[in-house]
């Protein structure tokens, strides 16, 4: 039976799976208590439509809003910030956060800001609604996963180089397209990048997804234990492949549903 529910989650999460023109969105549930799953993209245009319909009706139904963590915000957000770089934290490594710019400015070229990030968007409207906000990670703990990976590649060109300026343009492109596959539902993207990083950096997999996905599978799982609606809102990545939340929650017997 659990076989049978692992294959349905992993089927469910694949390309294909869906005709839906909004992001991808799973529920499980038992007989009082309902967890809807929603994979979010980090940073978006200005668009909110995603936000309407469906994925807005679950989110009122929800008590609670459940992120992968909280970024601290407003006048106290720098120490809060020093706070969590203490040690044991270590502040990331120079590849990862030269990497992370790349990522950033390839999106912006795109009018794609973390300020308009579906988490952020969620976080903000549960803020005004008086919903309980919280995180499935501390700063802290991602702060020391980052500083832990692997380091990239190095980028041997120099800005304005035409390698550098074609492996900027490519990832731009990318980006776009990950937001669009992201905004019709569209996981497929999501596997193939997936497949990419396990042949590329296995240990930087298994960090980011493998392990962190198995324990928010631990988290719903034992929510399930306590009547309630909870609306849990991570990276659309961490519900598709192999390794996938769901697929996590299938191997304990959990079904889930795809709802979009």
């Amino acid at each position: 039976m659990v076989s049978l529910l692992a294959a349905a989650a992993l089927a469910a999460a694949m390309p294909g799976a869906s005709h839906s023109t909004e992001p991808a969105m799973f529920v499980v549930h038992d007989s009082d208590t309902t967890v809807y799953v929603f994979g979010t993209f980090h940073a978006l245009d200005g668009d909110h439509s995603w936000f309407d319909r469906g994925v807005r009706d679950a989110f009122e139904q929800s008590n609670e809003l459940v992120l992968e963590t909280l970024i601290p915000e407003g006048p106290d957000a720098p120490r809060q910030i020093s706070r969590a770089i203490l040690p044991p934290s270590v502040v990331p490594s120079a590849s990862f956060l030269a990497t992370t710019r790349m990522a950033i400015t390839a999106g912006r070229s795109q009018g794609m800001q973390v300020d308009n990030g579906a988490d952020m968007v969620l976080r903000h409207v549960a803020e005004s609604e008086g919903k309980a906000v919280e995180g499935l990670e501390t700063l802290q703990f991602q702060l020391n996963m980052f500083n832990k990976m692997p380091p990239a590649a190095p980028i041997s060109a120099k800005a304005g180089d035409p390698v550098q300026d074609q492996s900027m343009q490519s990832l731009s492109q990318t980006m776009g397209q990950m937001q669009s596959a992201w905004k019709r539902g569209d996981q497929s993207v999501f596997v193939q990048l997936l497949g990419q990083l396990h042949a590329s950096s296995p240990d930087t997999y298994r960090m980011m997804f493998t392990e962190r996905n198995a324990r928010w599978a631990d988290w719903i799982a034992a929510r399930l234990q306590t009547p309630g609606t909870v609306f849990v809102a991570v990276g659309a990545g961490h519900l598709a492949g192999n390794d996938s939340v769901l697929v996590r929650l299938a191997e304990k017997g959990i079904e889930s549903q795809r709802v979009y």
